[in-house]
């Protein structure tokens, strides 16, 4: 059957479809047309899974707060005094250390920050963290979690994917894939970044080899959140429905005498549900409609809270809204250098809204099916080379500690789980690889990673890619 081609600037046939796809990441049709495709895949694949595996978990959604370019463990949540009695000496593996200052060789720093034990589970924070010590009893802090690469983008991926390369579906594509979104008008997995994109890029949160569908939907964090997203002006939406209205008639005639023309049923639905989004998202992201007391408690219109606390509270929209998994980035904790200054601004730029989001989920009842995970790629080492006579040390990439919590959702809130050495170089109780950090995740959101697979390539393909074990002490 010969196919009526759309007319030339609507054509997919003027380009290859690998490119087409690719191509779709900026508009409000591009978000729908993506998510219709997803579902044509979703739907000859057989993958239809939308209730849990585990029904009685408690999280039904989860907010990823991404602190990108990894955190330092010592200066945040692991405090060492260890190190204070180590500090500027040289650093040796073999043991051996001693005073010195000259250049090439590397030395032991202390943190350039105090500590208090916060709530009455005695959780070690630094004090920089005002807000978030008294939500502490809400917070499961874990120190045993390792990962394997040191490079920003292949850590990036790994902890985003499983995969240190690129190519797999992200942890909130393989959510949405087995538990889908509450919400038909609006995508299941967002992702809201800052004005650049973390190191990999867009492949942090891509779809990989699952259906369209499930890929992350990144929102702009200036001007519209999704391009094309509000009519033209003089187009009312009463008009916009009319012509869909019409459209629609004309098409169905047309498919009644070309059933087999499948492109024309997918643009037909594409229509109607950018036609939905237009009229849900601009209420959803519109945070101005938030009480002064609430957008006060995120630090909105203050600095240096206002862009984080923007998004940590649209990401309390979107998932009151029935959005299934939001991603929120947070740069960049790189802190090779002067870490006193860097983290000494960052911490306050992410303490206030994070305490509030917490406090906010639970006022709302909403924290209890919520999952709050907070984390970089990797933690710091507790030496550094030391340039400027010592003053302008910071930490290295450690891939062996790191601290990562977790709240509500059903974690072990009001514990702090595993630990490091003594100088927090490496893991050393309760020592679990990223998989199963993974795995423990999938489990508290009411899935299990070794039902929750994708046949690729040849075999069934999973999160974790070839199995792990869960990590019971983080759930309640």
């Amino acid at each position: 059957m010969k196919r009526t081609s759309p007319p030339k600037h609507l054509s997919l046939g003027s380009l290859p479809r690998r490119d087409f796809l690719y191509g779709l990441t900026a508009s409000l049709g591009s978000v729908a047309f993506s998510s219709l495709l997803g579902k044509e895949a979703q739907a000859a694949a057989g993958a239809t899974a939308k209730i849990a595996h585990f029904p009685q978990a408690r999280a039904k959604h989860c907010i990823f707060l991404y602190m990108e370019g990894g955190p330092s463990h010592l200066d945040t949540f692991d405090p060492k005094p260890k190190l204070k009695d180590l500090h500027l000496q040289e650093f040796n593996r073999s043991g051996e250390k001693q005073s010195a200052m000259s250049s090439g060789k590397r030395y032991y720093v202390q943190s350039p920050f105090e500590f208090i034990k916060a709530g009455e589970s005695g959780a070690d924070m630094c004090t920089l963290w005002e807000n978030l010590k008294d939500v502490a009893d809400d917070i499961c802090f874990y120190r045993g979690c390792q990962v394997e690469s040191v490079n920003h983008p292949t850590a990036n991926y790994h902890v985003n994917t499983g995969n240190q390369f690129g190519g797999d579906p992200a942890i909130g594509s393989w959510v949405t894939y087995g538990l889908g979104s509450e919400n038909e008008d609006l995508p299941g997995f967002i992702v809201l970044p800052e004005l650049a994109h973390p190191q990999g890029g867009a492949s942090n949160w891509s779809n990989g080899y699952l259906p369209t569908n499930f890929q992350g939907t990144p929102l702009r964090p200036t001007g519209s959140p999704i391009l094309d997203l509000s009519p033209p002006p003089g187009v009312t939406t009463e008009r916009q429905r009319k012509n869909l209205d019409l459209l629609q008639s004309l098409n169905q005639k047309h498919a009644a005498k070309h059933p087999g023309h499948g492109d024309l049923s997918a643009r037909m639905e594409n229509y109607e549900l950018a036609f939905r989004m237009q009229m849900q998202v601009p209420d959803i992201v519109d945070i101005s409609q938030e009480s002064a007391q609430t957008q006060a408690m995120y630090g909105i219109g203050e600095e240096p809270t206002d862009s984080f606390g923007r998004r940590c509270l649209l990401a309390r929209k979107l998932v009151e809204s029935g959005v299934r998994f939001v991603q929120v980035y947070a740069s960049t904790w790189d802190s090779h250098d002067y870490i006193a200054k860097a983290h000494g601004a960052l911490i306050p730029s992410v303490d206030k809204p994070i305490a509030a989001l917490i406090k906010d989920l639970k006022q709302r009842g909403l924290l209890d099916e919520t999952l709050i995970v907070w984390m970089g790629e990797f933690g710091r080492t507790p030496d550094n080379g030391i340039r400027g006579g010592g003053l302008a040390y910071g930490r290295d990439h450690n891939p062996d500690a790191m601290t990562v919590w977790l709240a509500g959702g059903g974690c072990n809130a009001g514990h702090t789980v595993g630990a490091t050495d003594e100088i927090g170089a490496s893991a050393v109780d309760n020592v679990h690889h990223i998989r199963d950090f993974h795995v423990t995740l999938l489990r508290l959101l009411g899935l299990d990673d070794n039902k929750l697979t994708y046949y690729h390539a040849g075999r069934f393909k999973q999160l974790s890619q070839f199995g792990g074990q869960i990590i019971p002490e983080l759930i309640a």
